[in-house]
């Protein structure tokens, strides 16, 4: 199965017999639905069978059996150009995340490039292309959300403004540039706010030369939109520190696979016990030095089910409807009006689960069996999942 690198229109696509749908939506994340109807990339249907209209589909899916969740949203990786990285000079990076049932990559800084500028105009020059670059080119399919600036000392409000002109959406992790006081960054993340753009900040000890520690103090008084790798980038703060940042801050908690484990544990408990379990969102941090995670997110998912004893279909949520409502995007639950970015998914072969859910909550990852984006079918059988037990069936449909 081709993955296509631009957008593609779906035409009518109508999935059955799904076993399990999951919504990535807390409070209900599992669906009473065994149907989805797709209509040029959107869902435009999600009930029974009997109570959708299956006519003249472009493509039929029988799920048989297998759970559909929407497609998994990685809300912290460090692209380059195309499918590329420099940081272990790997290629088909984001190819192989979506075959990690990965659809969609939030940029927090396109901090690897060779040569990275420091200076203003560079800064925003780097931005602007990697915007532009990825809004252009879908590495395997894959919605790649860059153009990510490091704050440098010498930024204006001004420099905000041309920067959301031009399309850029977002903010690269506070601390990894000259900007690393806590009032400097908090005045620059006003106005990156100001004029529509989404802030996220280092947390914890330093990643990458040039980059440092970013105690709570700060993290607290720049007060970005995501308290990014809350659980470290590799290196977290101390435990009690992290639960003040729960418990002082409003904004979105990122765990991530490159982090802490024990903190992103304990990050997620608190967080439920604190009833900001909304406030939760996912991310790999890579590639970093410790390579590409083509499976990071699922592995996180069974991680904290497993480990945290959340329950598996809400972890499913803070990969997922968690990350897209903190991050403003169309993606991220199964439901009328969203992109149908998806992933099927079926326990793996022989894992001592019953099920998907008791798999997962058993430590074990899922085997993805097919992708969708935009309602177009991205990849097959996983080549990095364990195998799933059933692996759904794509068939023309009658059009």
């Amino acid at each position: 199965m081709t993955a296509p690198s631009q957008p593609q229109t779906s035409g009518k696509v109508v999935i059955r017999n799904v076993g399990l749908m999951l919504s990535g939506r807390l409070g209900a994340p599992i669906l009473d639905a065994d149907t989805v109807v797709i209509e040029d990339g959107r869902i435009a249907a999600v009930g029974r069978q009997r109570d959708c209209d299956l006519e003249h589909a472009d493509i039929k899916i029988d799920a048989r059996g297998t759970a559909l969740a929407p497609g998994l949203i990685d809300s912290h990786v460090h692209p380059v150009v195309g499918d590329w990285t420099p940081r272990q000079n790997q290629l088909n990076w984001i190819d192989s995340t979506l075959h990690g049932g990965v659809t969609t990559l939030i940029s927090a800084g396109e901090v690897h490039f060779p040569g990275r500028p420091r200076d203003v105009l560079g800064v925003k020059a780097l931005a602007i292309t990697a915007q532009r670059s990825f809004a252009a080119f879908r590495p395997a399919g894959v919605k790649v959300l860059a153009g990510a600036p490091v704050l440098e000392q010498g930024m204006v409000e001004a420099d905000f403004a041309e920067l959301a002109a031009a399309g850029v959406r977002l903010l690269g992790e506070v601390g990894l540039g000259s900007v690393k006081g806590g009032a400097e960054a908090r005045q620059m993340v006003a106005w990156a706010r100001k004029h529509g753009l989404q802030s996220t900040i280092h947390t914890g000890g330093p990643s990458i030369p040039g980059s440092g520690l970013i105690d709570k103090d700060v993290v607290l008084e720049a007060d970005a939109d995501v308290i990014g790798h809350i659980n470290g980038g590799h290196t977290a703060l101390p435990y009690a520190d992290v639960c003040e940042l729960c418990e002082r801050s409003a904004r979105a908690l990122e765990i991530v696979h490159n982090g802490n484990e024990r903190i992103g544990v304990l990050t997620a408990r608190h967080a439920r016990e604190l009833g900001c379990a909304d406030r939760l969102i996912l991310g790999t941090d890579g590639p970093a030095g410790s390579g590409v995670q083509p499976l990071g997110i699922l592995r996180l998912i069974a991680l904290l089910a497993s480990m945290a004893e959340i329950p598996a279909e809400e972890v499913f949520c803070y990969a997922t409807g968690n990350t897209a409502r903190q991050r403003g995007l169309d993606c991220g639950e199964i439901a009328v009006g969203r992109a149908a970015d998806l992933v099927f998914l079926d326990r793996a072969q022989h894992t001592a689960g019953r099920d998907l859910l008791e798999s997962v909550r058993l430590g074990d990852i899922p085997g993805v069996g097919l992708v969708l984006i935009d309602g177009v079918p991205r990849c097959g059988r996983s080549r990095n999942t364990p195998p799933a037990t059933q692996i759904p069936v794509v068939e023309e449909g009658t059009r």
